[in-house]
């Protein structure tokens, strides 16, 4: 009698132990559109539509399946890894406006990280039984915490404290940089998207970027994450510098050549950059700050050496170098 009741109350310890494994290897995400997904991790087959450049900071490739079209043509950093460890490419599944399902659903993935650009899409797969996770950073700290996601998701929480600490560094060297500049001297900047007429406002982490990089963005007071503005709009806000995202079909000499735009100070001194085609979602945010507060208060980063500073930052998060990544980049 008293064995039963012994083997009893150990089949129920047991029951308990096993309960807790579940508990702890399954968890819900509730991601940008609020909806609550639950995965069990770490997820082993993903399909990264749109937050590619992690797969190597948290060295995913083993539980990536695919990837999305953009990757493989717009981004220098996954061609430079992938080109020479051909191993590590990855089948491409269509870009994060245009997701070709049946490419996704071949894959047969765990999970599906994407943008929050096509509810449609993501409505389409769940309905065919997969897992989505649509995501849209507004600010640095949301892109923390979906850095911080695929921390959990893909059991790399130690990995993703160690790249969120070296862009810590390079945004501290920006602000001790330009905490010295008094209010009066900060520059007004704006970012233009993919039309000239195209800016960045206060939701997300482009501004956030213009602000660490201690300007103005005078499109600041617009509660949005773009908006399309008058040229007139534009010269009245009469910038110092633009900054034109590094994948629009137009460039610096567009503006230039532009007749409408020869009353805006940023023109008549040339002081309009078009940025590298690095993704602002990912890791390479930092540098991307860097590079615009180098151009925006050159004098105040006289005795910085951008090139070793973001080849040292390649290194440690992408491990490969900046040099190498470059070369397929043109820039």
């Amino acid at each position: 009698m008293v064995y039963r009741a012994y083997i009893k109350v150990l089949v129920i310890l047991l029951s308990l132990v096993m309960v807790g494994v579940a508990s702890a290897s399954t968890i819900t995400i509730t991601d940008k559109l609020g909806r609550k997904v639950s995965l069990n991790v770490p997820v082993k087959r993903a399909v990264v539509v749109i937050s590619y450049e992690l797969i190597p900071a948290l060295n995913l490739w083993s539980q990536v399946s695919g990837v999305s079209r953009w990757a493989e043509e717009n981004c220098g950093l996954y061609k430079a890894i992938v080109t020479d460890n051909k191993n590590l490419r990855k089948p491409l599944v269509g870009t994060g406006s245009d997701v070709n399902v049946e490419a996704v659903m071949k894959l047969n993935p765990d999970l599906v990280i994407t943008w929050t650009y096509n509810p449609d899409t993501i409505k389409f797969l769940e309905e065919k039984g997969i897992k989505v996770i649509g995501m849209y950073p507004e600010s640095l700290a949301e892109l923390y915490k979906d850095m911080r996601m695929h921390g959990i998701i893909f059991g790399k929480e130690k990995r993703v404290e160690e790249v969120i600490r070296e862009m810590e560094k390079i945004f501290k060297l920006i602000s001790e940089k330009v905490s010295k500049i008094p209010p009066q001297k900060r520059k007004k900047v704006i970012h233009l998207g993919g039309a000239p007429t195209r800016v960045s406002a206060a939701l997300g982490v482009t501004n956030d970027i213009i602000k660490i990089a201690g300007a103005i963005n005078p499109a600041e007071t617009i509660m949005q994450r773009n908006i399309d503005v008058s040229v007139e709009k534009i010269v009245q806000w009469n910038p110092d510098l633009i900054f034109i995202w590094g994948s629009a079909g137009y460039d610096e000499s567009w503006l230039y050549n532009n007749s409408q735009w020869r009353f805006i100070k940023a023109v008549q001194t040339k002081q309009v950059y078009k940025l590298p085609k690095w993704s602002t979602w990912s890791p390479r945010l930092a540098p991307i700050a860097l590079y615009m507060a180098m151009k925006i208060y050159p004098e105040v980063f006289r005795d910085i050496n951008f090139e070793k500073v973001i080849d040292d930052f390649y290194k440690k998060v992408f491990g490969i170098s900046y040099y190498k990544v470059r070369q397929y980049e043109g820039f």
